[in-house]
């Protein structure tokens, strides 16, 4: 692997962990890099400022605090007696800090929406451009982050029930919504990580700040994630686009920003993923979409100035939840909706969501006193773990409210 011999350092003042230090010149420099800086511009929770007002922090957040609790995750297990070389310490925080670099304006609100790929191949394509420009320095950090790295828990620690990925996110979102259900013990968790037969375990002692972590992680699908309101946003930010996309190839007059018209243009799937196709990516970020929507609300068109509007007023989608084999009636006698209304698109709609709390494929394990591995569902007295591992499903109602049925 090539060598990398930069000697500088950096801290950050991060409002959750306080200052995170940059000890590896070659964090600090993928950090500085435009691929990274971009995430400045990436919401971390898409639209759900429109409900929780102070939900305004991004991607670059959340990827230097993944880094952080990686940072400490490895200090932890090293004290415990397992070998970490520190070529292994920096691969694994390289691969933290970039898991998120593949993310498109508003995160998951608009995955697919703009290109046909999902989030993470369009990462590890860049992490393999950025690969190349560092002359191999990144070869560890890719193998962990595809988990081919021959030490799994690595891997288990960027992606699993219990990783370092969603214990920032938990912690983070809870934050700046302000929502404290998703407050969690993350030193607790952390200090009780050790590793065996290259698996991460957590000390049986630990298994209340397990538990707490489980349901803190389910409120907080249902109140922010999931939340009602915020979801029928970005369902009504996805039919703008919709809309928008559609009018542009029936050769409507409509104003783009040049790389959103790029994927106006043409289908991207992965196989068209090239450099050209990542140069237009990288410079699309949330404020592409706002300024679209801006020029958008003052279109020829009707319906994309009424919804366009809709948005950038705050005159949300009327979202109840109800079910799917009731609609039409719940449409036309009890909301008395106009049929004009139901039959457009772009006025209603049915979003179907689900949530998995807890996933028995790939449990989370206790270290016991006597040495023994237990799956946490085998022992935990105090969660349901056949209510826990049911998937929820729901169906989300969306329409035009009162005051703007009348089109």
């Amino acid at each position: 692997m090539a060598s990398y011999k930069n000697t500088k350092q950096k801290i950050i003042n991060d409002p959750l962990y306080g200052f995170i230090t940059i000890s590896s010149p070659l964090l600090f420099d993928l950090i500085e890099h435009p691929i990274f800086q971009r995430l400045r511009h990436i919401s971390q929770t898409g639209l759900s400022y429109l409900v929780y007002p102070g939900a305004h922090h991004t991607r670059f957040h959340h990827s230097l605090g993944c880094m952080y609790l990686m940072q400490k995750a490895l200090n932890t297990l090293k004290q415990k007696g397992v070998e970490i070389s520190q070529e292994e310490e920096e691969g694994a925080c390289i691969a933290i800090l970039l898991h998120d670099i593949g993310h498109g304006p508003f995160s998951h609100a608009l995955e697919h929406s703009i290109i046909e790929v999902h989030h993470e191949e369009i990462s590890l394509y860049l992490f393999n451009q950025l690969n190349k420009e560092f002359n191999g320095a990144l070869d560890l950090a890719i193998q962990i982050f595809k988990g081919e790295y021959h030490r799994g828990f690595f891997k288990q620690l960027i992606s699993s029930q219990l990783d370092v990925d969603r214990l920032d996110y938990l912690m983070r979102d809870s934050f700046y919504t302000g929502v404290a259900e998703g407050t969690i013990s993350i030193d607790r968790l952390i200090s009780m990580m050790n590793v065996v037969d290259d698996e991460i375990v957590i000390e049986a002692k630990g298994i209340y700040s397990v538990e707490k972590f489980i349901i803190a992680r389910m409120f907080m699908y249902w109140q922010v994630y999931l939340h009602k309101t915020g979801v029928g946003a970005e369902y009504l930010l996805t039919k703008i686009l919709k809309r928008a996309h559609e009018l542009y190839h029936n050769n409507f007059e409509i104003w783009t920003t040049p790389e959103l018209e790029f994927f106006f243009k043409r289908k991207i799937k992965f196989d068209d993923l090239n450099e050209e196709v990542m140069k237009h990516f990288l410079m699309l970020s949330d404020a592409d979409i706002w300024i679209c929507i801006k020029q958008w609300s003052k279109s020829k068109d009707e319906i994309l100035a009424k919804i366009s509007k809709m948005l950038l007023n705050r005159n949300l989608y009327k979202v109840e939840e109800t079910e799917k084999e009731q609609l039409k009636d719940y449409f036309l006698e009890e909301l008395n909706l106009s049929p004009e209304i139901i039959k457009n698109e772009y006025f209603s709609g049915i979003i179907p969501v689900k949530n998995l709390a807890y996933d028995k494929e790939n449990p989370i394990k206790l270290l016991m006193k006597n040495g023994r591995i237990i799956r946490l569902e085998e022992v935990s007295k105090q969660l349901d773990f056949k209510v826990l591992s049911k998937p929820v499903k729901k169906h989300y109602f969306c329409y035009l409210k009162r005051n703007h049925n009348k089109f």
